[in-house]
């Protein structure tokens, strides 16, 4: 195997990377081998869908598939071989399909089908020996010694953003949301992928067209999950447990939440979120549930500390998982994209499994004397109701500057900078967050100023949008750009969902964001190098400096 698509990735060798028979993540190399098929075939299916969609005949139904394979070889989200087995013989299948109704539209158009190669006529080897070889080369470093370490990096942050576009259009559509933009820009990406490009020049002008259109993919994920549960609201949400029975729910699947809260109404058995599900409890028609109890625990790498210690069933949904310790391997359930080997999986939001394990583990003896809230839901609408508020704020001097602290968070050394980040950025500013980073420092008391609270959680990466329009929104009110802004930036890296939105930004125009506390092992030196010149892009440092600096620029 060869992987350097996290932050967990392997830097003991000459290279980033991990190569040998595991990855830092827990995937072995059988599972990433088949992850990286599974990404070769549906790159045939965007071959074939992009000349389709250009005649006016799209299969929405094969970019739908093409947005939840893509998304089940993130990070830390399926590590089932079986799985990705089976879905390389599906995608081979919807290929085959997309090809037929593309040839079909092309003859309807006068003229004859393009004869495509590459993935487009790949044929996936008969037994898992053949398909080991075949792995070898459709690796993401494939290619090297003929194109050299920059390009190959360009082309992993093409693949890597694409991940994470996937990832969020596809949480849209399990909400009833697509779109034609979104289909056709990912097909068309990947189909460039598939020729194998070599120019570094095209590669990053096209890297940042990616940015535009993971745009348009949180854009429809927040109009998803907005349209679906109500615009978020300002929310205390307990973080201590209540007696009695109790399941546990994390990932970001919304609607997999309000499944299961729907098969618990009236059955005694509490609700709990874990991790990236927090904003759940900001959404009205979802708190409107009484037995969504509160939130248990923190970000996903402690997940197999907290899990052992709840006492009940845990829901894993779309994300985040971890190897299952063996203290709670029998109690968690898989639903959507995500798998571990052994564990149980659940199709069809039938979650039955799960409320039975619920009645029949102990659940939580007793209520603490010390109840502990945090608050959460400040997205878009709830920011914007008090713009003007905000907006005097600032032309009065009580408000000297934003800081965004967003991203994911992970158990590599370095982390507690955004904790010391955000603790030592100055009374007279706010800290919007947003992403697992924040559970380094939420359950601190930030204070307010002037009534507006210090600490504005968001939500999660899934909520980046809102970030983004209440950007939008303070550089129109101070008619000035978002550049222009007392906005800094600092961003947690940890996985493919963060390339995708550090792309975005820097479409939009944005600089000095400060990136780390690693750099992601795809870029090498001269992309780094090259990164920094044009978007004035920063690796984090000292905290404490690099608060200093963000002032100084700003104020001058």
């Amino acid at each position: 195997m060869f992987c350097y698509q996290c932050e967990q990735t392997d830097r003991t060798g000459t290279t980033p990377g991990c190569a040998g028979l595991i990855g830092n993540c827990g995937k072995d190399s059988t599972t990433s081998d088949l992850q990286d098929l599974l990404v070769h075939a549906v790159k045939g299916i965007a071959q074939y869908a992009a000349e389709a969609r250009a005649l006016g005949a799209p299969d929405d139904d094969a970019a739908a598939f093409v947005l939840s394979a893509m998304f089940t070889t993130l990070t830390n989200v399926n590590f089932n071989p079986t799985r990705f087995a089976a879905l390389i013989q599906e995608a081979v299948a919807v290929r085959d399909r997309v090809r037929a109704g593309y040839e079909r539209a092309a003859r309807v158009a006068g003229h004859e089908p393009k004869a495509l190669t590459g993935p487009a006529v790949w044929a996936p080897g008969a037994n898992p020996a053949e398909l080991a070889r075949q792995a070898q080369d459709v690796r993401v470093d494939t290619g090297l010694a003929l194109v050299g370490p920059d390009v190959v990096g360009l082309r992993s942050l093409h693949l890597y953003a694409l991940k994470g576009i996937c990832a969020y259009a596809h949480h849209a559509h399990v909400l009833g949301r697509q779109s034609a933009e979104v289909y056709a820009g990912v097909e068309d990406a990947l189909a460039h992928l598939a020729g194998g490009p070599a120019d570094a020049a095209d590669l990053l002008e096209r890297a940042v067209g990616l940015g535009r259109l993971n745009l348009a993919a949180i854009e429809l994920l927040d109009h998803a999950n907005t349209g679906t549960y109500g615009a978020q609201q300002p929310t205390a949400v307990r973080t201590t447990p209540v007696a009695g029975k109790a399941i546990l729910v994390s990932g970001h699947d919304l609607r997999d939440l309000e499944a299961l809260l729907e098969q618990t109404k009236d059955q005694g058995i509490n609700v709990y979120t874990h991790g990236e599900m927090l904003p759940a409890h900001a959404y009205p028609l979802l708190k409107a549930h009484p037995h969504l109890a509160g939130n248990y625990g923190g970000a996903w790498q402690d997940q197999q500390r907290e899990f052992a210690a709840f006492p009940g069933p845990i829901l894993m949904t779309s994300n985040c998982i971890i190897e299952p310790h063996v203290s709670y391997r029998r109690r968690i359930f898989t639903a959507g994209p995500v798998g571990w080997p052994g564990v149980r999986h659940l199709t069809g939001r039938d979650f039955t499994p799960v409320v039975q394990a619920a009645k029949a583990l102990p659940g939580f003896p007793e209520s603490p004397a010390e109840e502990r809230f945090i608050t959460v839901g400040f997205g878009r609408d709830a920011v914007l109701s008090v713009a003007d508020q905000v907006v005097d704020a600032v032309r009065r001097g009580a408000i000297r500057h934003f800081f965004l602290v967003g991203g994911c968070d992970g158990p590599t050394p370095g982390r507690d900078y955004y904790t010391d980040f955000a603790l030592g950025a100055p009374r007279d500013s706010v800290v919007l967050t947003l992403g697992c980073a924040k559970y380094r420092f939420n359950g601190h008391d930030f204070g307010e100023i002037d009534g507006i609270p210090r600490l504005l959680d968001l939500g999660q990466c899934n909520d980046t949008y809102s970030a983004i329009r209440i950007a939008t929104a303070l550089a129109d009110a101070f008619e000035c750009g978002i550049d222009d802004l007392p906005l800094t930036l600092a961003l947690a890296w940890t996985e493919q969902k963060a390339v995708a939105v550090l792309l975005t930004l820097l479409a939009l125009g944005i600089r000095d964001i400060h990136l780390g506390p690693s750099l992601p092992g795809f870029l090498t030196p001269a992309l780094v190098d090259g990164l920094v010149e044009r978007f004035g892009l920063r690796v984090t440092g000292d905290a404490g400096a690099d608060l200093a600096a963000a002032l100084e620029r700003t104020a001058s």
